[in-house]
């Protein structure tokens, strides 16, 4: 995966970078209009139907607890990345709210004003050096980039409670992961609706979106042209 990550492609020396480097941009497209027609055909309806039968309570204690489970990988990240500080963090945050938070169903850590420090595999290539390479959007998964698209993959394999629980234990995590999606589908629906159905083009307006947020997040240099964007993005993707 380093290997991989490593031959990121990297624009040319003429290239604007105020720009975004998309040199695949036509199956870009291809795969932005199939996760389109998914979204229509099953992610809208379904996170509407979800927001609207399931409790606001029951669906925040399904997110806490899809959050809690993931922690473990996101200090394994934390700890490549040199922030050990941060890893300390998140596992009191993890014991917490595992313990006094009923497995994580309730999030007392934050009460006690002890936040996730997120991280995950792509920002830890980042943190190494990896350059971000082209802009990319994944079947199902939507916009990336390749470094990022690689940080999906190991991150897929990075935490631990992924080898400890056994079946079927194992796959509550992805079922809670999965609802929680269609909550923030169902919860975002406006904003998310109006950038993939009623932008001029929606896939510009994605891969802009997505490519300052995460630049942000990783406390990277963002194009100058993209600095007004219109939407809030400190959320997470879509």
């Amino acid at each position: 995966m380093l290997v991989l990550a490593s031959g990121c492609t990297h624009p040319d020396a003429g290239h604007d970078p105020a720009l975004p480097f998309d040199p695949y941009e036509q199956t870009n497209r291809d795969n932005h209009e199939f996760n389109r027609a998914v979204d229509r055909a099953l992610l809208r309806p379904a996170g509407k139907g979800y927001v609207a039968i399931i409790p606001r309570p029951v669906q925040k204690g399904v997110s806490n607890f899809s959050s809690n489970l993931s922690l473990p990988g996101t200090i394994v990240n934390n700890v490549l990345q040199g922030r050990l500080g941060e890893a300390s963090q998140n596992t009191l945050r993890f014991a917490l709210n595992t313990t006094i938070g009923i497995g994580g169903v309730f999030d007392p850590s934050t009460e006690f004003k002890l936040y996730e420090a997120k991280a995950d595999f792509g920002e830890t290539l980042a943190v190494w050096g990896v350059r971000e390479g082209a802009f990319v959007e994944l079947p199902l998964l939507g916009p990336s980039t390749e470094r990022d698209a690689v940080g999906k993959v190991v991150d897929l394999f990075t935490n631990p409670l992924t080898y400890m629980v056994q079946s079927p234990e194992k796959y509550y995590g992805t079922g809670a992961s999965v609802a929680s999606r269609l909550g923030d589908r169902g919860t975002y629906g406006d904003t998310i609706d109006s950038i993939l159905y009623e932008s001029a083009d929606s896939y510009a307006q994605a891969r802009t979106i997505y490519l300052q947020n995460r630049r942000f997040e990783l406390g990277e240099a963002v194009p100058e042209d993209q600095s007004n964007d219109p939407f809030d993005l400190n959320t997470e993707g879509f």
